[in-house]
């Protein structure tokens, strides 16, 4: 893999960087198509309650001390979909929304209080499946560092951050796979400050670094 230390060091050299690798990306017409489209069949069906429903979440980075940090949030266990679990600031496509960059803007105003006049969007990363039935698009960007969460106490128990530099030390991320129906995924996690980062938001960060890094990260993918 391509070394984390040959990343760019200081905060703001790293935001250049990430605005770079992300100024051609654009929306998918048809985000839904593209995830299934990008996945073993095979994984599809034993994994994946489909058709998938268009929805979005927001990657979104901020400096602090000369570094740049990743937002999360935990989800409260009266949620629907993935009670408790680490997750970006989004959501379901609604009408309301003219494209699922607003969805994912709205949906981070509506669970941790981010407007979107604190944000800077740089681009997208592929469309994301998930296995309740979503097919996420990741808006990735950036926020300002005096942003002071207000959370949806209904869907959000808590807003935290994770230093970048932590995400792309390949030692902190660890193996995992799952079974089901004969098919295994072979997955990561990461554990910080008391958190397990797993699933759809371990592979959307993986994803990140591996756009970073100019290299492929599709472990739902064909063979």
């Amino acid at each position: 893999m391509f070394p984390a230390d040959r990343l760019p060091d200081s905060a703001a050299q790293l935001r250049q960087y990430i605005t770079a690798c992300f100024a051609t990306t654009a929306i998918p017409a048809d985000v839904p198509g593209e995830a299934t489209a990008a996945m073993d069949p095979a994984v599809l069906d034993a994994w994946f309650k489909t058709p998938f429903r268009p929805a979005a979440v927001f990657i979104g980075l901020t400096e602090r001390q000369d570094e740049l940090h990743l937002m999360l949030t935990e989800r409260t266990h009266t949620v629907r979909d993935h009670p408790g679990q680490i997750a970006f600031p989004g959501g379901v496509a609604e009408d309301c929304d003219a494209d699922l960059l607003c969805t994912a803007l709205r949906e981070s105003q509506e669970e941790v209080g981010l407007q979107a006049a604190q944000t800077t969007v740089v681009g997208y990363l592929a469309a994301q499946p998930i296995i309740t039935g979503y097919a996420v698009l990741p808006v990735v960007g950036f926020y300002d560092p005096d942003f002071q969460a207000r959370v949806d106490p209904r869907e959000v128990a808590g807003v935290f951050e994770v230093p970048l530099k932590f995400l792309l030390d390949d030692s902190n991320r660890q193996p995992v796979e799952r079974e089901r129906a004969g098919i295994t995924l072979k997955m990561y996690e990461f554990h910080y400050g008391g958190h397990r980062i797993w699933g759809a938001t371990a592979l959307m960060i993986g994803q990140f670094i591996a756009k970073l890094r100019g290299e492929e990260d599709n472990p739902l993918g064909r063979n």
